[in-house]
């Protein structure tokens, strides 16, 4: 029942955004899941990834469509609630890293528990969540490996949205091709010139 709670919640939230014209990405668990590893459970958040501009529209589609609503950081993250599943609608994730129009263009369809859902593309994601780890969520770290590992990338994007934080992807990296995962040396080395030719972060 919590499973079917979950999608029906997921349902409605997708319905109202889409209908509002409100261009989005999915992130989170679910696209990982798509993407990489099997870790999702019904207890999982559904994460909005949306235009800082467009977050409090996406706040007025879920309530109008019964979603309680608050804006619990006006920085990053407003919050939505039905039937005990949390939405979160993020407008800025670590790293100063935002929705653009290139994301929704390489934003892909992806299918879970039978929903067609617009999904970050891999590339976006492993920078995000290179970018978010830290010691209390040590799962992105994970997730980005499982994306590296099982989906097909285009290397040269993943180069060009690392330059905002090119040593934690770097790091990512390098500990993926440590565990035998087919990064690319063109890539690493990139990432190298970026760093050490310019100074990056």
């Amino acid at each position: 029942m919590a499973e079917e709670r979950f999608v029906s919640v997921l349902q409605d939230a997708v319905r109202a955004i889409e209908e509002g014209g409100i261009p989005y990405a999915m992130i989170g668990g679910i696209p990982s899941v798509v993407l990489g590893r099997p870790r999702w459970s019904s207890n999982e958040d559904i994460d909005f990834f949306v235009k800082p501009e467009d977050a409090k529209k996406v706040l007025e589609a879920l309530g109008e469509a019964g979603f309680e609503t608050e804006e619990r950081d006006p920085q990053w993250l407003y919050k939505a609630k039905k039937d005990g599943v949390v939405v979160d609608v993020i407008f800025r994730s670590s790293g100063d890293f935002y929705l653009d129009d290139e994301m929704i263009q390489r934003a892909f369809i992806g299918e879970f528990k039978g929903q067609k859902l617009r999904m970050l593309a891999p590339e976006d994601l492993v920078v995000m969540k290179a970018l978010a780890h830290k010691e209390d969520t040590p799962q992105y770290w994970h997730d980005a490996l499982s994306i590296i590992g099982r989906a097909e990338l285009d290397w040269d994007y993943l180069l060009g949205r690392a330059q905002i934080g090119p040593r934690r992807v770097l790091s990512l990296l390098l500990y993926a091709q440590s565990n035998d995962l087919a990064v690319p040396d063109r890539t690493i080395r990139g990432l190298f010139e970026m760093i050490y030719d310019s100074g990056g972060r």
